[in-house]
């Protein structure tokens, strides 16, 4: 990375052995991705000095690369968390969301062929999931950790995307997905209570 890595802890002491777990991650991180600018981690109990039960631990981090931002916030359900899977957890989603962002990149410096558009057809907010409708007519589906800087509460029906296709175990489906644009039409949305497609 081309700025240094920056730690922040807040409401706990820092630990070196922490520290050192963020860093060998970090260090990870960047091995995928030669063209990161920074990454801040934040680890932090907010909690901490309340009178309303354990300590909620709680990890960000923060990417810059050229022309984004992306985002990893991971806080645990359960009141006895391990930090250093919560850590592991975080990254993993950054790793996710850094390799999403190459991919999209490569997308962008093509001279010959673009990536192919599609709109929204169905959203499942409640189950994390959706559907695009492609140029042939075909849908396909794509689940919420497809969707690019995570802006999967964004989308519309009726919203243009550009898409990565890729075949899943039960047929083709997006491996991401970009906003492209704002809706052309508002056919009837997909709602929770529909009946859920038998494939999924």
């Amino acid at each position: 990375m081309k700025l240094p890595l920056q730690i922040t802890f807040r409401d706990l002491d820092s630990s070196q052995a922490l520290t050192d777990a963020v860093r060998r991650r970090a260090e990870r991180l960047d091995a995928v991705c030669d063209r990161l600018i920074s990454c801040r981690v934040a680890i932090e109990a907010p909690n901490r000095h309340t009178h309303h039960g354990p300590s909620q631990y709680h990890v960000r981090v923060d990417v810059k690369a050229p022309g984004v931002e992306l985002v990893s916030s991971h806080t645990p359900p359960d009141v006895k968390p391990d930090l250093y899977v919560l850590i592991d957890q975080a990254f993993d989603d950054m790793e996710r969301q850094v390799e999403d962002w190459i991919r999209m990149a490569r997308w962008d410096v093509k001279r010959h062929g673009r990536a192919p558009h599609a709109r929204v057809a169905k959203i499942f907010r409640a189950r994390g999931y959706g559907f695009l409708e492609a140029p042939d007519g075909r849908e396909i589906y794509f689940h919420r950790n497809s969707v690019l800087k995570n802006r999967f509460d964004q989308l519309e029906v009726g919203m243009e995307v550009r898409f990565a296709e890729e075949d899943g175990d039960k047929g083709p489906q997006a491996s991401t997905v970009d906003i492209v644009g704002k809706p052309r039409r508002a056919p009837t949305m997909a709602t929770d209570d529909m009946e859920r497609p038998s494939f999924i």
